[in-house]
């Protein structure tokens, strides 16, 4: 057995949790059965349900230490309890049953897991070479048939380094946005895992994304061929969500009156999923101008955008977002790699925040992934120069509820309350510093990421021998 592979089996016992499998301690379960095929409803089945099987630690209580909440709530020298892997109280003093493990916080601070709404970790692995670059299917500009997971290699060394450095518990992973239709994304927790059916978070809806803009102009333009143009990407959206509500209504007759079933389309299945509410549009997109366009579409045939990624001109149209309930998922500071993204500011989540709308921060990359509570740290800055009045604690929501809530998920993950997943983040010190860094890491109230514990600071195949794995046996 090769020394990364016996670490990472070392590693997920240590931590407590054995994707798709059993538990420490725990009997071995009956699997169910697969589920049956279903001609109706095609579009919402999973036919790769997920296997993730979370093991809930240890009760565990926290105590003197600063506590946001998520939702914009915070408590200074507080407590929290979770056990069975989910919170179970926080607040200035909690009952913490016989036996439990108490972490004294005095000068730390406690946070949900951070949620990155934008990666393509596992679809662009490191080490980053032409083989394993599985993240754009880039041989027409509809491909809603393609599925995300099914490029995700979960031995990626970017899912241990986002969760020691970066505190990320949970995390979309997005086809690329060479297309108008790039396909379907995928919601995984960042837990060691043999395969993706491992990772994937248990009920998340699933996205599709969709891109405008520069690089479906650009990539099939090139090619002498639809679009070329701006208007060319609408042009082939518009005749594509044409069909897609073709489609719906076909299968839709059929479901109600029987019959025949209509020949099945697996790229129409995903776009019936938007159309019934059921898949959520992940929309790659910079300019306002055409963010407003998108928005014109989809009430033309009836869809709605969840989430506007890269989003640098979300500014100009914060009443627009807000009133469509979209989001906008956005840099602190990129700007200047290509003219849609020239008209950036710094300002841009806080105008978000100061106008009601849901801004939330992403990464789009394996390196920014890894300091994302530095990023809301610049972009909260920028807003409190500029005359914004935004508390850390209302900042943390950009970090952990609202990406929950644009995935779906907010009943599950993204803050502190009780019954929701124990993903909790124990920082060394104030996460807006630079200087801070995750001190502790527990997914389902399982402590994956220890600073203080060798065993339990992740290395992968591609980092044996380099500075502090060699400390790890």
């Amino acid at each position: 057995m090769a020394n990364g592979v016996r670490l990472a089996v070392t590693l997920a016992v240590a931590a407590g949790l054995v994707a798709a499998g059993t538990p420490p301690g725990q009997a071995k379960e009956k699997e169910a059965p697969p589920p049956k095929p279903s001609p109706g409803k095609a579009y919402s089945r999973d036919p790769y349900p997920s296997t993730y099987k979370p093991y809930g630690g240890v009760p565990t209580v926290i105590t003197n230490v600063t506590i946001f909440d998520g939702e914009g709530g915070r408590i200074d020298r507080g407590q929290i309890l979770f056990a069975d892997g989910k919170i179970v109280a926080l607040g200035e003093t909690v009952s913490a049953p016989a036996g439990a493990t108490v972490i004294d916080g005095t000068g730390k601070v406690v946070s949900p897991g951070v949620i990155d709404i934008h990666s393509h970790l596992g679809d662009y692995p490191s080490p980053q070479v032409q083989a394993l670059s599985d993240g754009n299917e880039a041989t027409g500009p509809v491909t809603a048939d393609v599925w995300a997971e099914h490029s995700v290699w979960p031995q990626d060394a970017g899912f241990s380094r986002a969760l020691a450095n970066g505190g990320v518990t949970t995390l979309q992973i997005l086809p690329g946005s060479a297309n108008l239709f790039g396909g379907r994304s995928v919601v995984l927790k960042n837990v060691y895992a043999r395969t993706v059916q491992g990772m994937k978070f248990p009920g998340a809806p699933y996205g599709l994304k969709m891109a405008c803009g520069e690089n479906p102009k650009r990539v099939y333009g090139s090619k002498g061929r639809q679009p070329s143009t701006r208007m060319g990407n609408i042009a082939v959206d518009r005749a594509t969500w044409a069909r897609a509500a073709e489609y719906k209504r076909r299968w839709d007759k059929y479901e109600k009156d029987g019959g025949d079933p209509p020949a099945r389309d697996i790229a129409m299945d995903t776009l019936r999923g938007v159309l019934a509410g059921e898949i959520l549009v992940q929309n790659h997109c910079y300019r306002a101008d055409e963010m407003a366009i998108v928005l014109d579409m989809a009430k033309e045939f009836g869809y709605k955008v969840t989430t506007f990624h890269h989003a640098v001109e979300a500014y100009k149209i914060a009443d627009l977002l807000k009133a469509n309930g979209t989001c906008a998922a956005v840099w602190a500071d990129w700007w200047g790699f290509k003219m849609e993204s020239y008209d950036a500011i710094s300002e841009n989540l806080a105008i978000l925040q100061n106008s009601g709308a849901c801004g939330m921060i992403h990464s789009d990359d394996a390196n920014g992934i890894q300091r994302l509570n530095q990023e809301v740290a610049k972009a909260l800055a920028a807003g409190r120069r500029a005359g914004f009045d935004i508390s850390d604690a209302t900042a943390w929501t950009w970090l952990t509820y609202n990406p929950a809530k644009a995935l779906g998920i907010a009943d599950k993950t993204g803050s502190l309350k009780p019954g929701k997943m124990a993903d909790v983040v124990l920082w060394n010190g104030n996460p807006f510093s630079v200087y801070a860094r995750p001190e502790k890491v527990w997914i389902d109230g399982a402590l994956l990421y220890d600073m203080n514990n060798p065993a339990l600071r992740p290395v992968s195949d591609f980092e044996l021998g380099q500075p502090g794995a060699g400390d790890v046996k």
